[in-house]
């Protein structure tokens, strides 16, 4: 089934967001990084400008910055109407309002728009999607996935979420995905299966608090390696 740009609801995050999910620190951020299921951050582009090297890998790269930023305008106000109807869900310390989301949203989202052309030409933003990514076999260093894998429990299965994760492990020394918890904010149920299941297949997996909590309970990652 082809993937349609009505379906998606474009929402993306800052490299400031980025290194606090992910708990990147700078020495990290000099390494060859992948970021899967990227969608409209500005990470790629910021980080781009800052001198270091990073591939996003998302289906939306497919339609043009047009078509995207047309998607960002339906479903914005959508998007914080139910933010609001469900505040009380969302930790408001770095975020203040529903509002001021919304301004942080829109400036990463924009910054990712004005980058989306130049970026494909370079090379940066690749149309690819899990749990087949045409890579070569450790061709990254650290690959992180943010609000994807484990996000969407209850439309991904618990096979696609193995598949998934071995699929990141063969093109990345080093996984990382963020949160651990669906969008309903209970703890993915797939979680502890496949933690199970790498750890029997000698992966080493780790669960690991970080600074950044917005979403109530989402303030831990998943880290993963294979030796």
């Amino acid at each position: 089934m082809a993937f349609k740009l009505e379906t998606v609801i474009p929402w993306g995050r800052s490299l400031d967001e980025y290194v606090r999910m992910f708990d990147l620190q700078p020495d990290e951020l000099r390494l060859t990084l992948l970021d899967c299921a990227g969608g409209p951050a500005s990470f790629n582009a910021e980080m781009t400008c800052q001198g270091y090297n990073v591939i996003s890998c998302d289906p939306i790269y497919q339609f043009s910055a047009t078509d995207i930023k047309r998607r960002i305008q339906e479903v914005y106000p959508r998007v914080i109407d139910g933010v609001k109807a469900n505040r009380d869900n969302y930790v408001w310390q770095t975020i203040g309002t529903p509002e001021e989301l919304g301004e942080i949203r829109l400036s990463a989202m924009e910054e990712f728009i004005d980058d989306l052309s130049i970026g494909i030409e370079q090379g940066r933003y690749i149309k690819a999607e899990l749990p087949g990514l045409p890579f070569t076999t450790r061709q990254f260093s650290l690959a992180v996935c943010s609000h994807f894998l484990f996000s969407y429990s209850d439309l991904l299965s618990q096979a696609f979420h193995l598949l998934s994760i071995q699929e990141l492990c063969r093109v990345a020394n080093e996984v990382r995905i963020f949160p651990l918890v669906d969008i309903s904010g209970d703890v993915s149920p797939h979680l502890s299966p496949v933690i199970s299941e790498l750890n029997a297949q000698g992966y080493n997996v780790e669960i690991k608090q970080v600074a950044y909590e917005f979403q109530q309970g989402g303030n831990q990652m998943l880290q993963i390696r294979k030796f």
